[in-house]
Parts: C-alpha cells; sequence; structure tokens
C-alpha cells in the first residue's frame, strides 16, 4: 500500500479508503482512478490477514444451501446464483464460503459460521418457512440476506413471484385444454417456494372452475428420483391427469422417466411443465416446456444486497422480486 500511495502522488490514507471502498471517503473521481491504476500496474494484493485486523472483518460471506450435497451437484440453478453472487462481492475483495446444510440438519450449523466471526454476512438460499435461527440472526444484527422469503417479511431477501410463476404454469395448461391438471413440488411444503408455487396452481384452477383434488397433489424433494415415485404414483391412479405441473426442472426430469417408464408418451398421453428452466431443460427429451427463473440475476442482486448491508447502507427495499418467464417447449400439447 505504500507502495502504491508513493507511485500515485498521494497519502496512505488516501490509498486505503480507495482500496477498501470506504464510503463517504470524497475522494476525487480522478484520483480514485489514478490509484486503481497503479494498484493494477504493481499488482497491489491486500494482505487479508492485515486486513482482517484493522477492520475487523473477514472479508468472507457465507452461503448456506439447504440441499444435501448430492442436490446441490445436480442443481445448477445454485451454479447460477452463485456466479452472480461471486461477480458482485469479489469486485470488492469479498470471497465466498458455501456451504450445504442438510434439509433436517439444525438450523445453528450456520448460525456457528457467524458467530466464531468466521464470515462477514450469511446468505441462506431455500429457508423454511418459519426459520427460528434465521430470525435470532438477524435480530442480533447479523448482515443476512434470502434467496427466497419466510414469514418475516423484515428480513431482506430476494426471489421471484414463485405464485405468479405457478399460475402462469397452471393457466397454460389450462389454455391448451387440459382440466385434470397434477403437481408434483419441487421440495417438501415446509419451503416457501413450494408453499408458494401450490398456491398459484390453485388459484389457476379455482378461477377456471377447475375443483382442487388432494389426490392430485405430491410432494417432491429437490432430486430426480423425487419426481419419479410421485408421477408413478399419479399414472397408476384410477383418474390420471393429462398434464402435470412439476415445481423444478430437475423433480420434472424424474417425472419424464417415469412416464417413459410406464409406457406413455409426452406430451401425446400426458403433458408435463416445469418450474426454473435449468440449461438441461432444453435437451429432454421432448424438450421441457418451463417457468423461467433468472438464477444469475438472483445470485447478482443477493450479492449487491448483503454489500450493502454489510457497509451500513440503508436499503431502500428490503425485498428484491425478479419476474419469471413462460417458455413453451414440446413437452406440452393441446388436448384433443
Amino acid at each position: 500500500m505504500a507502495d502504491v500511495a508513493r507511485e500515485a502522488g498521494v497519502s496512505r490514507t488516501t490509498v486505503s479508503f480507495v482500496l477498501n471502498n470506504v464510503a463517504d471517503s470524497n475522494i476525487p473521481e480522478a484520483t480514485r482512478e489514478r490509484i486503481l491504476q497503479v494498484a493494477r500496474e504493481l499488482n497491489y494484493v491486500p494482505n487479508v490477514q492485515a486486513l482482517n485486523l484493522v477492520t475487523g472483518q473477514t472479508m468472507m460471506i457465507a452461503l448456506i444451501v439447504r440441499q444435501t450435497s448430492e442436490q446441490m451437484s445436480i442443481d445448477t440453478f445454485t451454479g447460477e446464483f452463485i456466479r452472480g453472487v461471486t461477480t458482485v462481492i469479489e469486485a470488492q475483495n469479498y470471497h465466498l464460503l458455501v456451504h450445504a446444510a442438510e434439509p433436517d440438519a439444525p438450523e445453528s450449523t450456520y448460525g456457528k459460521l457467524v458467530r466464531t466471526r468466521k464470515v462477514d454476512g450469511l446468505l441462506v438460499t431455500s429457508p423454511l418457512v418459519n426459520d427460528p435461527e434465521v430470525r435470532l440472526l438477524h435480530d442480533e444484527g447479523t448482515p443476512i440476506v434470502l434467496n427466497g422469503s419466510t414469514d418475516a417479511d423484515d428480513i431482506p431477501s430476494v426471489d421471484v413471484d414463485n405464485r405468479q410463476g405457478a399460475y402462469t404454469a397452471v393457466r397454460h395448461l389450462i389454455n391448451i385444454g387440459h382440466r385434470r391438471i397434477g403437481h408434483i413440488s419441487n421440495a417438501p411444503f415446509s419451503y416457501r417456494s413450494s408453499s408458494d408455487r401450490l398456491e398459484g396452481y390453485r388459484q389457476a384452477l379455482a378461477e377456471a372452475g377447475i375443483l382442487y383434488d388432494l389426490n392430485l397433489v405430491m410432494q417432491g424433494e429437490f432430486t430426480p428420483s423425487s419426481g419419479f415415485r410421485p408421477m408413478l404414483a399419479l399414472l397408476d391412479s384410477p383418474e390420471p391427469p393429462t398434464a402435470v405441473f412439476v415445481g423444478s426442472d430437475t423433480v420434472a426430469f424424474g417425472a419424464l422417466e417415469a412416464v417413459r417408464h410406464r409406457g406413455y408418451r409426452v406430451p401425446e398421453d400426458v403433458s408435463i411443465i416445469g418450474f426454473d428452466d435449468i440449461v438441461f431443460s432444453q435437451y429432454t427429451l421432448p424438450p421441457l416446456t418451463t417457468i423461467r427463473v433468472p438464477a444469475y440475476r438472483l445470485g447478482y442482486s443477493a450479492g449487491e444486497l448483503i454489500l450493502k448491508i454489510i457497509q451500513g447502507e440503508k436499503l431502500p427495499d428490503y425485498r428484491v422480486v425478479l419476474p419469471t418467464e413462460l417458455v413453451i417447449r414440446r413437452s406440452t400439447v393441446k388436448r384433443p
């Protein structure tokens, strides 16, 4: 830092303010750019341990993914979300620690990361509807952002409108002539995304005058196999559905295979629509109609939000809600 200050012709304090991106430092833009240019030319790399001692920060942000390691490995949504987060935080010399927490793991697992001062902020994906540890950490003043939402609307979050996305999916099936429509969730209904998507499903049925049938609703659990078994049950029922809305593409992959396993065809015998539009969805047989979720933009927004909280900025809006989009491919067809 002293070398940068000497070459740029400024004080070491000014260099510190610029390289640490200190808010309200009132440094002229030309000076800031000169310092950054000299830092690049000298290949300046901050001493993280020294920086931690001076600032009291670790420059680490934890991302807690409430999935098993197996679930994470096949969920390309998570990869895109992580790419969005790191794009933002690494530009300000923060780094991401990714931690997979089993869905049934005690919430204190991620509370310890903060209380032992290993991270400066916390991102939590797929939070439970009522997560006491999230509530406690927020009340303690921990910088925290959810990818999803809970019953506590005062906790900052980024999400899509899950209810509207599910409504759009089921309306599409209704508009092409389907009346007996099943639903397999993306996760247990203790997760807010799953319960919201169920509500969107029910709303679309109600508006079309279709009675809600509990026998047509099955629970998935993040993986393709959790879509395979429920789809078999739906196909084997006395009155099988002509279409199924699946709460995630990953779960829908299992549902597609179950239809083939029973000797039926998609979409001729049963139409299937997913949710997320992960990259593999366009390469299934047939390509999957789905609801597109902007995973990268969600991660980018979460990264921006957590940095603002860590740096003490006032937030104009605690909730960021991004739109979804219907992507029609060949797994749905108009019913004769």
